[in-house]
């Protein structure tokens, strides 16, 4: 990360304060390896009490936010936009370079001998970037929402589901491997939609053919904002989902991106290791990396008769 200054900028005394406290979030998330959106950053603000959760206040911090990152007070490399990623493609200094990428991205697969088969779904892209370190790290898709899914995203996946449950159609497994039991880890709103989309989930799925299905909605639940109280927000009057919604919970919702993000991933953590038997994981990691030490020594070996 760096900062660099591209304006000149003149800040009044007391946004001079609030820029010292964006500096102190910022701090917080990079000692994790995270990045923050500005909408994480100014809901760190509102759970610290420090400003009021109002569309004004929001409009405020965020226009602060870009100036001081003009003036080089605050990284760039801090703040990303998950909505506006270029595509861009790889390319390598020479062969062995690609090699050495192709063998470190090597992997078997890894939910082999397991009783399940996992995927971790979110509501909102902001917080992809909280959870893909988890998604790599217990090998499970990522699939990000923005809000109710397509039904093609929702065809892809049921296939996707299935072919991974029924071990017996893949070439990873035996003809006599159990079929797996489907479970999807789901991270939403606590609003009208949000408690929703976990029916609209399974039913769909259903549809397409995934049977006994279990979606666990890990965030944001009743139990966590009460634990975490993350700044309240009204409930939107003109969502459909409305009525029913208030008449279980109230008129008020939470927004799941609220919750700091080592919450968030303790939060997956426990889940994921409910399900997975960490030893069989752990030996398919133990064979990747003998794999791995075997390729990168008999690709020493070619390319020193090669000189």
């Amino acid at each position: 990360m760096s900062k660099q200054a591209f304006r000149q900028q003149r800040f009044r005394e007391d946004s001079l304060r609030r820029i010292v406290q964006m500096q102190e979030i910022v701090e917080e998330y990079k000692a994790q390896g995270l990045k923050l959106t500005a909408r994480q950053l100014y809901y760190q603000f509102v759970s610290r009490d420090l400003i009021p959760n109002t569309q004004r206040s929001y409009k405020n911090l965020t226009s602060l936010l870009t100036d001081a990152r003009y003036a080089g007070l605050i990284d760039w490399g801090a703040i990303e936009d998950r909505g506006r990623e270029p595509t861009q493609w790889s390319d390598f200094p020479n062969i062995s370079a690609c090699v050495d990428r192709a063998i470190n991205s090597f992997r078997l697969p890894r939910w082999r001998d397991q009783n399940h088969y996992c995927e971790l779904w979110v509501e909102k892209q902001a917080l992809a970037g909280v959870l893909e370190p988890l998604a790599a790290e217990f090998h499970v898709t990522l699939m990000v929402n923005k809000g109710y899914s397509s039904a093609s995203a929702m065809y892809e996946a049921a296939q996707r589901f299935m072919a991974n449950a029924n071990q017996a159609e893949s070439d990873y497994f035996s003809d006599d491997s159990p079929e797996l039991e489907p479970v999807l880890f789901y991270l939403g709103d606590h609003d009208p939609s949000g408690e929703d989309m976990v029916r609209d989930i399974r039913d769909r799925l259903a549809e397409f053919g995934v049977m006994r299905l279990t979606v666990d909605k890990l965030a944001l639940t009743k139990e966590q904002v009460k634990k975490y109280r993350p700044p309240p927000n009204p409930a939107k009057q003109t969502d459909s989902r409305f009525e029913a919604y208030a008449a279980e919970h109230g008129r008020t919702s939470w927004e799941v991106d609220a919750l700091p993000p080592n919450v968030l991933q303790d939060i997956i953590r426990d889940a994921f290791r409910q399900v997975v038997d960490e030893r069989a994981m752990d030996a398919v990691k133990r064979e990747e990396t003998k794999a791995k030490q075997k390729l990168k020594a008999a690709l020493a070996k070619i390319d020193g008769e090669g000189r």
